[in-house]
């Protein structure tokens, strides 16, 4: 997407290097934004045929907190498949509509591209660039595209820039629904940068962006707004505090501002607008990043949307509880010692969940107990023996589906790799991780320490390596 330009001293010590990108007036083009066909105008995005979806999609971008990239072109199935598995990336940004974009043609953005994301669990940020402010200098940008009007009523509002809006949010939701984008689904609007102190300019904006909201709210969509930092989402942050009943603002805003930090803050605006979880900030412009061998130019985006990135609640053999962390080998009982009551539950259970035990989970480490855990041991060519050890629970905690999950991820598998890996390290990093459901931070760091003692690719993404070593009970190279 362009960008503003920061002044000269700004943008020096923000250390983001902005390479060969190149500058024009006000903005900044970034390389992700930028197509090999953009010289050459092509039909407008309601001619163009799509596929339908056959299927209901999930809501999108939904509950998340976590990190994203935007590029103009869709890119292939391959592409994606390869950074689901390697890249940090959980969220996409993908140019659905406008006149004014600069990738017109799609060439794998359909219907089933959509669906087979979704699907895969990537979150997608529609993104619409059509008219721009009036005295944005770069557009328009073909023949066939326009700027927002900048006339005022006699009144002092811009009626026509607002009706331009609701056209284009009517556009927009026919482009989402022909890609399968459901109701519900934030829709966001792409509007460059500008001089948001040129009054008619920046009003007839607002105004634009007021429509584009209320027509999407009446359509059954999420209204987002991406713009710099020091224009768009400024003058939007503005109208806020100073006009809160001026404009219908939308419910979510994409900041962008090439500071280099993934966090959803910026100097630009106020702290208390958009918060908690309805931010995204685009922190680095254009330039390449290769993940699983493939290179794509790419703007980086932090997501803080929703909820942010919430678990659903775990229920165990009707209401077992099983320990979040601080699993220890165990052992049948002696006259002197007796296995923890809670853990040898959670063994019953997950045992049990496996087919192996048919017993009453009572938390007594008996003989029906004992042969599920040979059962166990021997089906995973294991040591066969009386104690359940470290590897043991590593490979049981960790047993089910194998998703590709990573920082943002939630839910079951995210429980189950937590859980593997508060077992699987020796380290005070392993031991801090906690069952939550929520791969954050902790996790991360986590998962990346006991790859590098196993052997297999430093990455804090959970893909099929990673799952196969800890189902095999891997703990050391």
């Amino acid at each position: 997407m362009p960008r503003p330009v920061l002044p000269l001293a700004r943008r020096a010590a923000s250390g983001i290097l902005l390479g060969a990108l190149a500058i024009t007036g006000l903005t900044v083009v970034s390389s992700a934004e930028q197509a090999t066909d953009a010289a050459t105008p092509v039909p407008a995005p309601t001619s163009q045929k799509v596929k339908k979806a056959k299927l209901v999609n999930v809501v999108t971008p939904g509950d998340f907190t976590g990190y994203g990239f935007d590029q103009c072109q869709a890119p292939s199935q391959a592409k994606m498949d390869r950074w689901l598995a390697s890249s940090p990336f959980l969220a996409v940004g993908i140019y659905i509509d406008g006149n004014s974009r600069a990738c017109r043609n799609q060439t794998y953005l359909d219907a089933t591209w959509v669906s087979t994301q979704l699907a895969n669990g990537w979150r997608l940020l529609p993104i619409t660039l059509g008219p721009q402010a009036s005295c944005q200098p770069r557009f328009p940008r073909y023949d066939d595209d326009f700027k927002i009007s900048p006339k005022a009523n006699a009144n002092g509002t811009f009626s026509t820039a607002l009706q331009q809006g609701i056209a284009q949010a009517s556009q927009s939701v026919a482009a989402a629904t022909a890609l399968g984008i459901a109701p519900g689904s934030t829709l966001w609007y792409d509007l460059e940068g500008f001089d948001h102190n040129n009054t008619n300019c920046r009003e007839s904006a607002l105004s634009f962006l007021s429509g584009w909201t209320q027509q999407l709210h009446a359509l059954g969509y999420v209204s987002g707004v991406y713009s710099s930092a020091g224009s768009g989402i400024k003058a939007l942050d503005d109208a806020r505090v100073t006009r809160p009943t001026a404009f219908v603002l939308p419910d979510q805003i994409w900041i962008a501002r090439w500071d280099g930090i993934a966090s959803t803050t910026t100097p630009y605006i106020r702290n208390s607008g958009w918060k908690p979880h309805a931010r995204i900030k685009q922190y680095q412009g254009g330039h390449n990043e290769t993940w699983g061998g493939v290179t794509i130019n790419i703007d980086r985006n932090y997501l803080d949307l929703g909820q942010g990135s919430v678990a659903p609640r775990e229920v165990y053999c009707g209401g077992i509880a099983v320990p979040s962390y601080g699993f220890s080998a165990l052992r049948p009982p002696t006259a002197t010692s007796v296995p923890p009551a809670n853990q040898v539950k959670a063994l019953q259970c997950l045992l049990q969940e496996q087919g192996l035990y048919a017993g009453r989970i009572h938390g007594k480490f008996g003989p029906r107990v004992l042969a599920a855990v040979n059962a166990w041991q021997s089906n995973h060519r294991m040591r066969v023996q009386s104690a359940w050890s470290r590897r043991n629970w590593v490979s049981l905690l960790s047993a089910g589906d194998t998703p590709v999950v990573k920082f943002g991820s939630t839910g079951p598998a995210v429980r189950r790799l937590q859980r593997a890996l508060s077992v699987a390290g020796t380290d005070a990093t392993a031991k801090a991780v906690r069952a939550t459901g929520v791969f954050n931070a902790k996790t991360d760091k986590a998962l990346r320490a006991w790859q590098k003692r196993v052997g297999v690719e430093v990455s804090g993404v959970a893909a099929a390596k990673t799952w196969k070593a800890l189902q095999a009970g891997k703990v050391k190279r």
